[in-house]
């Protein structure tokens, strides 16, 4: 089971910024987020990382890219 997608309203939040203004779009870590097929993830993970009764479904992508931070940087505790 995969969250609701989120839609684009086609209008501007007035209280946030869009997310490449405030990231450095020539970091390593933004340059491999855009490398990633995250659809392609998202089908065999999907079926991981479900919902418990109780607890909010979290993005695929989220869990996966939250993996892959904990593997570069050898967070495996």
């Amino acid at each position: 089971m995969r969250p609701r997608e989120r839609r684009e309203s086609g209008q501007t939040d007035l209280f946030r910024s869009p997310l490449d203004q405030m990231l450095d779009m020539d970091r390593a870590l933004v340059k491999l987020a855009r490398t990633i097929d995250w659809r392609f993830l998202e089908e065999p993970l999907g079926a991981v990382f479900y919902d418990d009764p109780g607890r909010p479904l979290l993005a695929t992508r989220l869990m996966a890219g939250l993996a892959f931070l904990k593997a570069m940087h050898n967070f495996s505790r």
